[in-house]
């Protein structure tokens, strides 16, 4: 009976310890196709539960403002974030850490790719014959989406407006709503994430007969993995490199595939700078 006592004593304290525990929150920009991002990010958040030993959940966010601000109010400890929504939650909330980034991340690209109909084929700069078309890049403050894309256009084109060298431009919101209607003929051109390309042709989920890739960005620096900067006085003594290392340590071939990643490379904030600059130039940061 003593023995019985003290074991329901000793489960009671720890029902109350883990009704009083925080809950390690994160989210995602939202660059692809809700359902498959739910999917994706279920699993991360059951991978770090375990190896993080603290109750972990995904937070889904309708936008990539509203990941950012989900982190500046602390709705969430831990964001995957382009490489501009970083640099901009990171500003929002000093002291956060770019933690990790995909392998492919430190050499990202972006694709320009168009309708049939416009006759254009893979070429080794934007061909002159894109101007008067229409063009939609993903979401507005899109790291591969819309700001690399928009400074490479401008590089080619004598710093020219995109609003007033196409006949018309858009904001599809992600990437896939970029792929289906450019493959759809609403635009004549997109800017797109390339392993979102990639991965969509892959899995047939792309009519290549009704859009093609035109041209391929120089690389860059885009998709981070960043921490808030209070985490270790909040969820214990080490914890952001507890966070880092599940994160490079991840190895389930199954899971990397669905960002998709071969592996998650250490990343600091320092490696952004290229994007915060151009940032800077487009007028994109306050």
């Amino acid at each position: 009976m003593r023995r019985t006592a003290l074991s329901t004593a000793a489960l009671a304290l720890l029902l109350a310890q883990d009704a009083t525990a925080e809950t390690f929150r994160f989210t995602a920009i939202p660059d692809e196709d809700q359902a498959r991002l739910v999917e994706r990010f279920s699993q991360v958040a059951d991978y770090l539960e375990e190896r993080l030993g603290v109750e972990v959940e995904y937070v889904p966010v309708k936008s990539y403002s509203a990941a950012v601000t989900a982190f500046r109010n602390d709705q969430v400890q831990l964001a995957w974030f382009g490489g501009l929504s970083g640099v901009q939650a990171r500003r929002l909330v000093p002291g956060s850490v770019a933690l990790a980034q995909g392998s492919e991340d430190d050499a990202f690209m972006s694709y320009f790719i168009a309708h049939h109909s416009t006759g254009l084929d893979m070429a080794e700069e934007l061909p002159a014959e894109i101007e008067g078309m229409s063009l939609t890049f993903g979401s507005r403050t899109s790291t591969s989406g819309r700001l690399m894309p928009e400074h490479f256009f401008r590089q080619r084109f004598d710093d020219a407006d995109p609003e007033g060298f196409f006949s018309r431009v858009g904001y599809s919101g992600d990437h896939s709503r970029t792929i289906a209607l450019v493959e759809a003929g609403t635009w004549d051109l997109g800017a797109v994430n390339y392993t979102v390309w990639e991965a969509a042709v892959a899995d047939g989920r792309v009519d290549t007969d009704k859009v093609e890739v035109i041209w391929a960005t120089p690389p860059y620096p885009d998709y981070n993995w960043t921490l808030r900067g209070d985490a270790d006085e909040r969820f214990g003594e080490g914890f952001t490199d507890r966070v880092q290392a599940a994160f490079l340590e991840m190895d389930d071939p199954e899971l990397l595939a669905t960002f998709p990643r071969e592996a998650f490379i250490p990343a600091d904030n320092a490696l952004y700078a290229p994007i915060e600059e151009v940032a800077e130039e487009l007028g994109l940061l306050r």
